[in-house]
């Protein structure tokens, strides 16, 4: 029975963690040959300060500017 664990930064909606457990489940059914019923995923959102990168927390990065679209 696989068990999948996510974690990522909150902030996503109900809807795509809905989209995603369905990809997520999709690929390992096709790549196991198991039924969906024996895959369980666990997500855990962090906020940005529990969450650090090349020594600096996510929460104290600056973000990158936006290229303008044409």
């Amino acid at each position: 029975m696989p068990t999948v664990q996510i974690e990522m930064i909150e902030g996503r909606t109900v809807d795509q963690k809905r989209n995603m457990v369905k990809a997520v489940t999709d690929a390992i059914v096709t790549s196991l040959s198991v039924p969906p019923t024996a895959v369980t995923i666990i997500i855990r959102d962090m906020q940005k300060h529990n969450l650090a990168k090349a020594g600096k927390l996510r929460c104290d990065e600056v973000p990158e500017p936006q290229l303008a679209r044409k």
